[in-house]
This record gives C-alpha cells, sequence and structure tokens, in this order.
C-alpha cells in the first residue's frame, strides 16, 4: 500500500501489479516499457514547445522595447524637419520604415513558432516510429 505521506500514483508499481496478472504471450515489462518511452517523449516535447514559448515572449518583449525607443526617436526627427511639407514626407518615410520592420518582426516570430513547433513534433514523430518498431519485435516474438 502507497504511504500515505507520498504520491499514491509515483509510489505505484504498475509493472508489479501487471505481471500479478500471467497473460500467455504477453510481455508485460516490454509494453510498460513502451509506455513509459511514449509518456517520456511527450514530456521531452512539451518542453521543448514551452522553451520555444519563452523564446518568443522574450523576443515580443525585445521588439516591444526596440520599437518604443524607435519611436520616441521618430517623433523627434519629425520634430526637427524643418517646413510642413518635409515634416509630412518625413512622417512618410518613418511610416514606410515602421511597417517594413513591423513586417520583418512578424516574420522572425512566426520563424520562431514554426521552428519551435517542429521540433516538438519531430520528438513524437521520432517515438511514434519506435513505438510502431516495438509494436512489430513484440509481435514476432509472439509464440504462434
Amino acid at each position: 500500500m502507497a504511504k500515505l505521506t507520498g504520491n499514491p500514483f509515483l509510489e505505484f508499481d504498475l509493472s508489479k501489479t501487471l505481471g500479478d496478472f500471467k497473460v500467455p504471450g504477453v510481455d508485460v515489462e516490454s509494453i510498460i516499457a513502451s509506455q513509459r518511452k511514449n509518456i517520456e517523449a511527450v514530456t521531452a516535447a512539451n518542453q521543448l514547445a514551452i522553451e520555444g514559448f519563452q523564446a518568443v515572449l522574450r523576443r515580443q518583449a525585445e521588439i516591444v522595447r526596440s520599437s518604443l525607443e524607435e519611436a520616441s526617436g521618430y517623433v523627434n526627427d519629425v520634430i526637427a524637419a524643418g517646413s510642413p511639407e518635409e515634416k509630412a514626407a518625413k512622417q512618410a518615410d518613418l511610416i514606410k520604415i515602421a511597417f517594413e520592420k513591423s513586417l520583418a518582426n512578424v516574420r522572425e516570430l512566426s520563424e520562431l513558432v514554426a521552428k519551435s513547433n517542429t521540433e516538438a513534433a519531430e520528438v513524437l514523430s521520432k517515438r511514434v516510429s519506435e513505438s510502431l518498431e516495438e509494436v512489430k519485435t513484440l509481435i514476432s516474438k509472439t509464440p504462434k
């Protein structure tokens, strides 16, 4: 019985419990090992997803900080321009620059998200392939 002070789910021995149910031709240890690998793969994929999410958030914060600094500089540039026509021309130039930077930032953030998703999906895809191979091996070992 699990200790009352501990986590009963962590202390539960599934392999022992399943081992008590002897089923001819079923390798319980292999099944448990396979499921353990599945859980490890999901955990690794989740960790990669979290790290990717954190990287995106950090980069977004950097972009916001940089954009605010640039915006104050843009205001000073417009104010410093001479005639109303020069101010309007300067403002149009700055809007174009800001728009192009925004597009580049969106593209960069999209690439970060895609990279993170790809890394996590690769971990899961690899594990699915391994799992299918494990099933094939177990089936081939099953007595006829």
